[in-house]
């Protein structure tokens, strides 16, 4: 059996004041409490921390569908920018196109990627790219969060989610009860895409999770790369 007197002046430093009373066994109390139950509340806590971040790593969420997997050719839908013009996806192959597909300006986790990307958009049109999202959401609404966060972001509406349908990235029941009077049921599943000026895709990534959201920096990495810039 191992001495326990090197451990125990770790304590304090770990808990704070201890009291050392000799039992029959070592019993060790804090402040009245017995310390092996702080150590089982401890060990618990990082127990399941662990156990929700390996859970997080390993979920997989929704797999890639087959027409926008890397290497395959855009396909062809038609959407409405802000003038209410309807616009083919035909117009991106003349330079590399960031795709993001949002669920909506009534998503917290849609309004924080927005604000995140603030910080490369420049990046990402200097590296001679233009950054699209495409939501379901009027357009009005959604330029707000854009204004409030003041970036001048390209805006397509797919209001009918025919552009989901067909991508395979509709989220059934995915707007809360709350917002579904004014935005419907429906939404799309939080996506990126990167199309190079071929209109073929080069990069693809579905959240896992609702929260899940692309790292803008990988999104500025694979447009470089296409740009042949350094990284």
């Amino acid at each position: 059996m191992k001495p326990v007197g090197p451990i125990i002046r770790w304590l304090p430093i770990l808990f704070g004041r201890l009291t050392v009373v000799q039992r029959s066994t070592l019993d060790i109390e804090f402040k009245g409490r017995n310390v092996n139950t702080i150590w089982y509340v401890v060990g618990g806590i990082i127990v399941i921390a662990a156990g929700l971040f390996v859970f997080r790593d390993k979920v997989r969420g929704r797999p890639v569908p087959d027409v926008l997997r890397p290497g395959q050719a855009l396909p062809e839908f038609t959407a409405t920018n802000e003038k209410g013009e309807s616009l083919s996806s035909e117009l991106l192959r003349d330079k590399p196109s960031v795709l993001l597909f949002v669920r909506g300006s009534w998503c917290p986790f849609c309004s924080k990627q927005v604000a995140n990307l603030t910080r490369y958009y420049k990046e990402i049109t200097d590296s001679g790219a233009r950054l699209i999202l495409i939501t379901p959401n009027p357009l009005e609404t959604t330029r707000r969060v854009a204004d409030f966060f003041e970036v001048n972001f390209e805006f397509w509406l797919d209001d009918s989610l025919a552009i989901g349908k067909k991508l395979g990235l509709v989220q059934a029941g995915g707007v809360p009860e709350d917002s579904r009077a004014e935005y419907g049921n429906d939404t799309l599943w939080p996506t990126s895409l990167v199309v190079d000026a071929d209109g073929v895709i080069r990069h693809t990534e579905l959240s896992r999770f609702i929260a899940d959201r692309p790292n803008p920096e990988k999104l500025l990495a694979v447009v470089k790369r296409l740009q042949g810039l350094p990284a």
